[in-house]
């Protein structure tokens, strides 16, 4: 794996609609911009991106979780996104994010048992993405429906991937829609 750079992103929010914010929201963001080793050609056999995303789960988990200034099992919400420069094609991104970058992420907070939501796409430098999130131990906790915007100004070039992990240690900011609540969660399935 060839990092080129690795970027923190740390977002509080104290004031929503006039209303104090108390304690404040926060979302983290690790992003990595890496080289895409196939870039330009198509290959049949991804593992070795399958397995430079195994470990970017955890490395950029562990800065989202120093970034939020929070013990890992305080983690409430989180998700992962791919951007990949316009020489490769969806299916690294999916490599990246799909078959094992899972398992280090949960490690590094402490477990999940719902899925990690995803997005991914191509782009130029510059290009952003919404990482969707939503609470890590049931995915219907409405409160925890949320998405975080992140770019890099100068990434992806045409043979990078910008790998994105979003971690939360809370819902969204004045939340009141109703259903399922993180005390209500029975956190067994994964869904509820």
């Amino acid at each position: 794996m060839e990092i080129r750079k690795i970027i923190t992103i740390l977002e509080e929010t104290h004031r929503e609609m006039g209303q104090e914010i108390q304690p404040p929201t926060r979302k983290a963001a690790a992003l990595a911009v890496i080289k895409n080793p196939f870039a330009d050609h198509y290959v049949e056999n991804l593992e070795p991106l399958i397995a430079i995303g195994e470990k970017l789960g955890g490395l950029l988990a562990v800065r989202c979780v120093t970034l939020l200034g929070i013990r890992s099992d305080q983690a409430h919400s989180y998700g992962k996104g791919a951007i990949v420069g316009t020489g490769g094609e969806l299916e690294h991104a999916g490599a990246i994010l799909h078959p094992k970058l899972g398992t280090p992420f949960r490690e590094a907070l402490g477990g999940g048992k719902a899925i990690i939501p995803s997005a991914k796409k191509m782009g130029i430098p510059g290009t952003l993405i919404d990482v969707p999130v939503h609470y890590k131990d049931a995915a219907f906790v409405r409160t925890h429906f949320d998405a975080m915007t992140v770019g890099v100004y100068d990434a992806p070039r045409h043979d990078e991937i910008v790998v994105a992990l979003v971690v939360t240690d809370s819902g969204r900011p004045l939340a009141r829609i109703g259903g399922l609540t993180v005390d209500q969660a029975k956190k067994e399935d994964g869904l509820r």
